[in-house]
């Protein structure tokens, strides 16, 4: 039987939930969800699926973690700060919680690929006991680029290690449109990705709109991935990738990570009202996105995770079997039905984000 000494997960906002949520994510899930009990001011209190303790016992040695913090206008109905000056400061107080947690052995933050591959090694040889005790392998990327203030703002965060970048978020942004809406991306968002080139980082496609993803991909010849992304032909909405853009990023040599967040996953899911259970909704769903992406690039090399898991909801809108990222290797016995060798398997679990970063991480 397969078994995955090491799971890669290309998007997790664990500063966000420790800075914006007051989460001490260094604390077992049950002790976490119960610091919230009664809490209403958010939907996903104690309901919550990723700590620390957690990712390790599920050998989430590798992940990318984010800086998330978006402008948004005088009349704007989306949430978020007021004025670039704020999202700005709020990522540097998200980074700030990233270097408290590397100061006390938590986590490690990795910046070149002989950096990632001594970490990754070091988790596929370790025993369960060596690795509840391994810190937590991050890489720095930032959801939505609103609060790059100018190019000195962008180069001080590249030398803080920054390696990919996601223009926009939801709605507009100042560098392009987002998920739920249309346009190119700004004249300021052409700038940037040029900036971005210059400076190696990776181009994160996730929560492009449909316009802005295409101009994007014309206008820049660097490395791209989609970090949490699955497939609209599965789920019927903007947010998701449609076959033909599967299909260029495919041509392009990225890697789209899965997200297991259940409107992500099936067609009809009305946010804030839908149950998993209305869906029968299990894990197993995603091994459909899996293959679809697989069957459209003719392989297995092109599709890992990037969970998304507590991306500002929690079990009310995941699979009705995770309850804990540490789930994740449920995935392996469903995906070996589906008729995916051991090799596959590894790669969608960590060997293909791998293989990417030892091509284009400079």
């Amino acid at each position: 039987m397969t078994t995955v000494p090491l799971i890669f997960d290309a998007h997790l906002d664990l500063s966000m939930n420790a800075m914006e949520w007051n989460r001490d994510l260094r604390l077992p899930l049950v002790e976490l969800r119960r610091r919230e009990l009664g809490m209403q001011d958010l939907p996903d209190r104690g309901r919550n699926t990723v700590c620390l303790p957690e990712m390790r016992r599920g050998r989430v040695g590798l992940c990318v973690a984010t800086q998330i913090a978006r402008f948004s206008g005088r009349f704007s109905k989306l949430p978020g700060w007021q004025s670039p000056e704020q999202a700005w400061a709020q990522t540097q107080g998200q980074l700030a919680w990233y270097r408290a947690m590397e100061e006390c052995g938590e986590l490690i933050q990795l910046r070149s690929w002989p950096e990632v591959q001594a970490h990754a090694e070091k988790w596929k040889n370790a025993t369960a006991e060596q690795a509840s005790t391994l810190p937590v392998g991050y890489l720095l990327s930032l959801e939505g680029a609103d609060s790059i203030l100018s190019w000195k703002h962008l180069e001080r965060s590249r030398a803080e290690g920054l390696i990919a970048i996601g223009l926009t978020h939801y709605g507009p942004g100042i560098y392009g449109h987002g998920t739920d809406d249309e346009g190119p991306l700004t004249p300021k968002g052409r700038e940037l990705l040029k900036e971005i080139e210059r400076l190696g980082i990776i181009l994160d496609v996730t929560h492009l709109c449909e316009e802005s993803f295409w101009d994007a991909l014309d206008r820049y010849s660097g490395p791209l991935w989609a970090s949490h992304h699955n497939c609209r032909a599965l789920a019927n909405w903007n947010r998701q990738l449609a076959d033909d853009q599967i299909r260029a990023l495919v041509e392009r040599g990225a890697v789209i990570g899965m997200a297991f967040d259940a409107i992500m996953m099936v067609h009809g899911w009305v946010h804030r009202r839908s149950t998993p259970a209305e869906f029968g909704l299990k894990m197993e769903k995603i091994c459909e996105h899996i293959d679809h992406i697989c069957q459209i690039a003719g392989n297995a090399h092109h599709v890992g995770f990037g969970t998304d898991l507590d991306g500002g909801y929690g079990t009310e809108q995941t699979p009705m079997d995770l309850d804990s990222i540490a789930d994740l290797h449920k995935l392996v016995e469903p995906l070996s039905a589906r008729g995916y060798r051991e090799e596959d398997i590894q790669n969608i679990f960590h060997g293909n984000f791998l293989r990417f970063l030892s091509e284009h991480l400079q």
